[in-house]
């Protein structure tokens, strides 16, 4: 008997993912929401407390960052009337002590939260959203002079309330917190406490977008100008009990797949799916070289969490005392924001933010098939916990490449693919009918 010969063809260029999907036009709502003159608003108002520096006045009702604390949560409770009590909000307190190092008095450390809870009791899963209240000048100590953090970080905050004030109206089955946080400029303070709260309370707390100076567009030093790109800064190995997981994410290749390195690729498609002629810039770091922010406390306990900033720094209106100088003007003030741009960065989160809480959670016990040798792939996987599920994406890449590349559909719980797992990496999503897909799983060995 002959022995049939056949061969698989496929055209030698990848897809962009995101063009195999549509807009969901729930979403396409929200993110059209977004309005500069909110923005401006929220940011004058920011800015006319003077300082909101941690150690600042927390008694003082027009004046430093107590009145701006309250602000905050004022218009948090206001949006709250849109969401039939589902909406949460409160000040997460405690008072630290003089710790020798950016902290020299007794002080009121406050974050200002609004939960968002979702619909659905039986869905714990937690999306979060957040921006540091605090501002400071030259001198970290300085509570005293004006501070007007009009970008750093006055535009995480406004960002936060305007996201705040579109998805009230939303009834997603997950829930969406919104964190403004204190005592960042004084060593990530408050994003620590609540990184405890959050482990301590076993949150499932499935990602973090800390926007933290998302309004500038003008560099200084190069006086280059960039519009079209927002940064995404997300470690690719888990700081989290690395040292009891070195070993299969070695055997693997999976040093560029940790959580937060999924969570930086899923904002890029979703944002760049909603935000026309706009690019989310992955960069495969943590943070800014040696620098760091509130989403770092929470990676250090395993929770998914990235950094959204500006593609361009201006250092003259960062951390800087408020002067003029051989004709340059110093200090971190309203006039040097782009809101055009600034609006590109806030409708990345609203549509992030939604897609995610629409969302199902992951497919369960994903697993890859290695019983055999074979040039084909063999993936299976349970429904996820919650959500209603349309369908499933496999998701395909290259082993350098830094997006997924393909995506192949099924209504199954498990597929084969004509391509080897040596030369791919796979992961799979849950995905709903709108399209609203959960984040991806990478498989497990199935022995």
């Amino acid at each position: 008997m002959k022995k049939l010969l056949f061969t698989l063809c496929f055209i030698p260029v990848f897809m962009n993912a995101q063009q195999t999907v549509h807009q969901d036009p729930e979403i396409v709502n929200y993110v059209s929401q977004v309005n500069t003159d909110s923005l401006k608003g929220h940011i004058n108002k920011l800015v006319g407390f003077g300082t909101r520096h941690t150690m600042s006045s927390v008694t003082d009702t027009k004046r430093g960052i107590g009145a701006a604390r309250n602000w905050v949560m004022k218009k948090f409770r206001e949006y709250g009337k849109n969401t039939n009590g589902r909406m949460e909000v409160f000040i997460q307190n405690q008072t630290i002590q003089p710790d020798g190092k950016r902290i020299n008095k007794p002080t009121d450390l406050g974050n200002v939260v609004a939960i968002l809870h979702g619909t659905d009791p039986a869905d714990k899963r937690i999306f979060m959203m957040s921006g540091h209240l605090d501002s400071r000048v030259s001198d970290v100590m300085n509570g005293r002079d004006d501070a007007p953090g009009a970008n750093d970080d006055g535009s995480g905050v406004a960002a936060l309330i305007e996201a705040a004030r579109i998805l009230s109206q939303s009834k997603f089955r997950a829930s969406i917190v919104f964190v403004a946080f204190s005592g960042e400029e004084q060593g990530l303070l408050g994003s620590k406490m609540l990184a405890e709260k959050a482990e301590n309370e076993n949150w499932e707390l499935e990602a973090l977008l800390n926007n933290d100076m998302i309004s500038n567009s003008l560099s200084s030093e190069t006086n280059l100008t960039n519009t079209h790109q927002v940064r995404i800064f997300s470690e690719g190995l888990p700081q989290y009990e690395l040292d009891k997981k070195a070993q299969n994410i070695r055997n693997l290749g999976l040093e560029n797949d940790g959580r937060s390195r999924q969570l930086a690729r899923y904002i890029k498609e979703t944002g760049e799916r909603y935000i026309d002629n706009f690019q989310v810039k992955l960069i495969y770091r943590n943070d800014r070289f040696l620098r760091g922010g509130d989403h770092t406390p929470f990676v250090e306990k395993g929770f998914p969490a990235v950094r959204l900033t500006e593609f361009n720094e201006n250092f003259n209106h960062q951390h800087q005392d408020i002067r003029k100088e051989n004709g340059i003007q110093y200090g971190d003030l309203p006039e040097f924001m782009d809101f055009e741009y600034f609006k590109k960065n806030v409708q990345v989160n609203v549509s992030v933010l939604a897609n995610l809480a629409k969302s199902p959670s992951g497919p369960e016990n994903v697993k890859i098939d290695v019983n055999r040798l074979t040039n084909f792939t063999a993936l299976s996987w349970k429904q996820p916990k919650s959500g209603t599920v349309s369908g499933y994406y496999i998701l395909m890449r290259e082993t350098d490449a830094s997006m997924w590349q393909k995506k192949f559909f099924t209504k199954e719980t498990s597929i084969q693919l004509p391509y080897s797992k040596d030369n791919y990496f796979f992961a799979v999503q849950a995905v709903t009918a709108s399209g609203n897909e959960s984040l991806a799983v990478i498989p497990a060995l199935a022995r």
